[in-house]
């Protein structure tokens, strides 16, 4: 079972429902997030205990948050290109990004206090599930600093986690190869955590 929640922000519903989340990252999406998984759970759907969430860019960031702020919620998670922390992302991504984070959560001077409660990498340390992070070294938007600190968070926690790089891509990964291979690693991470035990020997 799959659910792709199209949380406020989005588009497809209208301009006040993509401007929903507007200096509310993490916030109202994120409960979005939340409640479908929960709905998924209660309509018995989906098994509670084998829940796993991934995402790529923003959908990367509110996976990090969704595991560090309800740890227990998903069994397992992956993040692709995601972002982890506001304030770094900000001093460090392309100029019309920059621009673009002043307008969805206000300028970084004045704001950091919202910066800081909004990033994953505040929660990080709270996060048990396992954690696959996957990066493109050549990212413009989010550099592979963001994923890299994350992944210094978790082993200091001994969190389970896999972490891979490639060394060729950007944000998001283009080739045949990496796409496949992306693919590949995404499958066999949840295959691996959410399979229940006793079917795992099948």
């Amino acid at each position: 079972v799959v659910l792709a929640p199209n949380v406020r922000g989005s588009t497809g519903y209208g301009r006040e429902f993509q401007e929903a989340n507007r200096f509310d990252w993490g916030g109202a999406d994120l409960a979005d997030v939340t409640a479908g998984a929960e709905w998924l759970v209660a309509e018995g759907i989906a098994d509670g205990a084998h829940l796993g969430i991934c995402g790529g860019s923003y959908g990367g960031y509110l996976t990090l948050l969704a595991l560090g702020r309800h740890p227990g919620l998903f069994a397992a998670g992956a993040s692709v290109v995601g972002v982890v922390s506001l304030e770094t992302l900000y001093k460090t991504t392309r100029g019309d990004l920059r621009d673009y984070l002043d307008r969805e959560i206000g300028p970084l001077a004045g704001n950091e206090a919202r910066y800081r409660e909004r990033s994953p990498i505040t929660s990080a340390d709270r996060i048990t599930a396992p954690l696959l992070v996957l990066q493109g070294a050549n990212d413009p938007r989010v550099p592979k600093a963001e994923a890299r600190q994350l992944i210094a968070v978790l082993e200091r926690s001994g969190t389970p986690h896999a972490y891979h790089e490639y060394a060729d891509e950007g944000h998001g990964f283009t080739t045949v190869e990496n796409r496949i291979d992306e693919l590949r690693r995404l499958t066999e991470w949840f295959e691996r955590y959410l399979t229940p035990l006793m079917l795992r020997h099948l």
